[in-house]
């Protein structure tokens, strides 16, 4: 067997690989409830006239939250809270996360809210504290993700399902 043929058939087994760890791992995000069927829908826009579209979309969710977060500690460190505040960046937060797929985020959004309709400061800082948490998550998650889609990609295989 020639050394190119081997080669070739190594390259192959390796994208193969990666395709397989880039199923099972995005399963295991819907498994997980960090995704859901909003995403895949979100997933079904890409294609080849903009192959970074899930991409720019998510980077835009990321900044927009990060964004977000920080208005949010800054109205919940106010000797007076501002709750229509709080409720009108907790309620875009949510329908971001919504509107993206991450599931779990916009499930910490909605006992976010109902502190803020309660107007309960205490219980609304500790629902910022677990939106954080939720949202630096599913962003680790989704970062793993496209960079296993990229190693496929610069393999020169393509993306399962595709």
């Amino acid at each position: 067997m020639s050394a190119v043929k081997l080669e070739s058939e190594t390259m192959a087994d390796g994208v193969s690989q990666l395709q397989k760890q880039l199923v099972d791992y995005t399963a295991s995000l819907f498994d997980e409830a960090f995704l859901d069927e909003q995403f895949n829908q979100l997933q079904q826009l890409q294609d080849e006239n903009n192959p970074d579209f899930v991409v720019e979309v998510v980077s835009l969710f990321f900044k927009d939250s990060e964004r977000l977060m920080d208005e949010l500690s800054k109205a919940l460190d106010q000797q007076t809270v501002d709750f229509k505040l709080v409720d009108k960046n907790v309620h875009q937060l949510k329908g971001s996360s919504s509107s993206i797929g991450v599931q779990r985020v916009q499930r910490a959004c909605i006992a976010f809210r109902d502190c803020s309709e309660e107007q309960n400061v205490e219980g609304c800082l500790k629902s910022l504290q677990h939106v954080k948490h939720e949202y630096y998550l599913v962003k680790n998650k989704l970062e793993t993700l496209f960079n296993l889609q990229k190693q496929i990609l610069a393999a020169g295989g393509p993306l399962p399902g595709k």
